[in-house]
């Protein structure tokens, strides 16, 4: 079993900046993959961005891109997406998700922590 806590949502304005965390443990391998994805009102699960424990070689989705920076301290099984230049259209409940290999396919992960609000004003 791998628990995932999310933290660091909030609201804040068009341009402005944020900085979500999510704390894994449990039984965690350093092989595993680390993914954020986003869900907003309506609208199907989709991914952020990816990142491995022991291979920093992120992956973003192309919405995201520039703008996002997912990154991971391994010591603190904790993983970072830094969120720059915020747009409304990134409104949204975030989850963190651990799988076996990065990948935008929502149902290749199989845990996932509760969600953190996002919300973008204009």
């Amino acid at each position: 079993q791998v628990q995932l806590v999310e933290s660091g949502g909030g609201l804040v304005q068009t341009g402005g900046s944020l900085r979500l965390s999510c704390a894994a443990s449990g039984r965690t391998f350093s092989s595993d993959a680390m993914a954020w994805f986003r869900q907003a009102p309506g609208k199907e699960r989709e991914f952020v961005a990816g990142i491995r424990w022991s291979v920093d070689i992120p992956q973003y989705a192309d919405s995201v891109k520039g703008r996002c920076t997912i990154s991971s301290d391994n010591a603190k099984k904790t993983v970072y997406l830094q969120m720059n230049n915020l747009k409304p259209e990134d409104t949204a409940i975030y989850y963190c998700a651990t799988g076996r290999f990065i990948t935008p396919n929502r149902y290749e992960y199989h845990y996932w922590g509760q969600g953190t609000q996002v919300t973008v004003s204009s």
